[in-house]
């Protein structure tokens, strides 16, 4: 199986974990570690355990990492705790979570997260569960409005799902470029010039069926809490929802008292539990952007546990 992806922001990204050659290092989305492969490398009787939800990248990761001590597990990050326990770690040195969808996925137009590529409607991560054929022909006016709002921050939510409703009535709606051409039908022509104007609700799609946002609220207490002392938590986000989560999660592990100004004397004892590894995130480069420009929207966030 060929499975093509370019890793985004990898140097800076592998950087700022701060390797110790025999720490244990956890990534979270290993796709098809290319993160994981430069992880490896810089460890010395350290380990790695790598999680990923998809079997496609659960076989290639396997492959391109069984020279290192690594550990891939088919499974969504948000359930690293327990599988770290079943294999007795409590505590790891660096967690990196990359939220982005694979070149890999992208490209196989099987998968049906493009928009560019005629296929069945699916864009399930896992390749089970509900699809985006599910969704797109199950849902009801109401919430698919809502998941387009919400999740895609579409401000014409409510015409394109209302497009959406009259067309199933006469037939179901099959592949991606069937919806694609819907929501196009359904947007001023100012807007189509704008930049596909299906992308923003096939982004919704992807996060509902696949739960994204659910599952990184859920994982990121988690992930933090299996830091050692100087562990170092790094992800990448894509889409402002996602990072708008990471940011406020950050600031609230990085704040301390929170008793009212006019006290004189902290009573509520809170004490910072993190330092932001940089102050602002960072984003890929002029030349990254040249070589790869799926890199353009993202953002790495890292937090150290104090």
């Amino acid at each position: 199986m060929e499975f093509k992806h370019k890793s985004v922001l990898l140097f800076e990204t592998v950087d700022s974990l701060n390797i110790k050659p025999d720490g244990i290092y956890v990534d979270g989305t290993i796709g098809g570690a290319g993160h994981s492969s430069e992880i490896a490398k810089r460890l010395k009787g350290g380990r790695l355990i790598g999680f990923d939800r998809d079997p496609d990248a659960v076989q290639i990761a396997s492959e391109r990492l069984k020279d290192y001590n690594a550990t891939v597990i088919h499974s969504n990050f948000d359930e690293m705790d327990s599988k770290l326990k079943e294999l007795g770690i409590t505590g790891v040195d660096g967690i990196l979570l990359d939220l982005g969808v694979s070149s890999h996925q992208l490209d196989t137009a099987s998968r049906g997260f493009s928009f560019h590529k005629d296929a069945p409607l699916d864009m399930r991560m896992s390749q089970e569960g509900i699809s985006a054929s599910d969704v797109v022909n199950g849902y009801s006016r109401e919430e698919l409005v809502r998941i387009f709002r919400d999740y895609g921050e579409e401000k014409f939510a409510f015409k394109i799902a209302v497009s959406i409703e009259n067309q199933r009535k006469i037939k179901p709606i099959e592949t991606t470029l069937e919806l694609a051409e819907i929501i196009a039908n359904s947007v001023p022509a100012a807007y189509r010039r704008a930049g596909h104007p299906a992308r923003k609700c096939f982004q919704a799609i992807r996060i509902e069926v696949n739960g994204e946002l659910d599952s990184l609220f859920s994982t990121l207490d988690k992930a933090f809490n299996l830091l050692n002392k100087d562990g170092v938590l790094s992800i990448i986000t894509f889409h402002s929802l996602e990072d708008r989560m990471v940011k406020m999660k950050f600031k609230e592990y990085c704040t301390g008292c929170t008793c009212p100004p006019d006290i004189p004397i902290c009573v509520c004892g809170k004490k910072p539990r993190g330092v932001l590894g940089q102050r602002k995130p960072i984003v890929a480069s002029e030349e990254e952007l040249k070589e790869n420009q799926r890199s353009r929207s993202a953002k790495l966030r890292t937090i150290i546990k104090l």
